[in-house]
């Protein structure tokens, strides 16, 4: 009986780990050629991503390179079955100069484009971005200046394909809004952060600077949780007050 009873256990044990082990295989494939989790850290993409948010990115949009795959070993170089983004896309990628770092920006300029800041306008090959002005943002703080809610003025800004999105203004005549032209090289993309004056992005050559296509990870597309700055998603217990429920499995334009 004991013998009967020790096999038992023994082979469900068994089956447990087998269940187990499929599970994580199905879960790494998911994350490695499907969708990938990411959590915004930083205000540099408000009004459009806000620190909190977290979302899935398809890593299948722009094909695969060796950062696609988990701990990016250098088995190859390039993309393999790989496609172009589009202008306006939002897009995870590796930093240039620390690729073990991901970072998230727009698409602003594609190969060969010529980029220009103009008193806080918009230049893509030497013609003005449409821009409207609209609403205030008001909010949780996103110029960094420490304050729990802020008033901060907003744009909306349509690139030549058609896309829209709105963009922050923290500071009349900042830093970037005035530029050099930026010629962008064949096979990278000119990245910016919807948060203008405060972005670390393509405007900064010994930052971010161009991002080659193998960089790349993948597209955003939908937020499919999000919990107020300051607050952690593990805590459940506070999600009826820190979740932000009206953006949960909202789409990332």
């Amino acid at each position: 009986m004991s013998t009967t009873s020790g096999t038992k256990s023994e082979g469900g044990i068994g089956e447990a780990i087998r269940v187990v082990v499929h599970a994580l295989i199905i879960a790494a494939v998911i994350r490695t050629f499907l969708f990938q989790p990411f959590n915004i850290p930083s205000g540099s993409m408000e009004s459009t991503l806000l620190v909190g948010d977290y979302l899935f990115v398809s890593k299948y949009s722009y094909g695969y390179s060796h950062y696609s795959l988990p701990f990016s070993p250098p088995l190859f170089s390039g993309r393999i079955f790989g496609s172009s983004p589009e202008r306006g896309d939002v897009v995870v990628f590796r930093f240039p100069r620390e690729d073990n770092i991901d970072y998230i920006k727009r698409v602003i300029g594609l190969p060969g484009d010529h980029i220009q800041m103009k008193e806080g306008l918009l230049y893509i090959n030497d013609k003005p971005v449409k821009r409207a002005r609209v609403d205030d943002f008001v909010g949780e703080d996103p110029c960094g200046s420490g304050d729990a809610t802020a008033r901060v003025k907003q744009w909306q800004e349509t690139l030549p394909n058609g896309v829209t999105y709105k963009t922050l203004d923290c500071v009349d005549n900042g830093y970037y809004d005035n530029t050099a032209v930026y010629v962008v090289p064949e096979g990278h993309y000119f990245m910016m952060g919807d948060n203008r004056d405060n972005s670390s992005d393509s405007r900064v050559a010994s930052g971010v600077g161009y991002v080659p296509a193998q960089n790349l990870i993948g597209r955003a597309q939908m937020i499919f949780f999000s919990v107020d700055r300051g607050e952690q998603a593990w805590q459940f217990w506070r999600w009826p007050v820190s979740v932000r429920w009206s953006r949960l499995f909202s789409a990332v334009r």
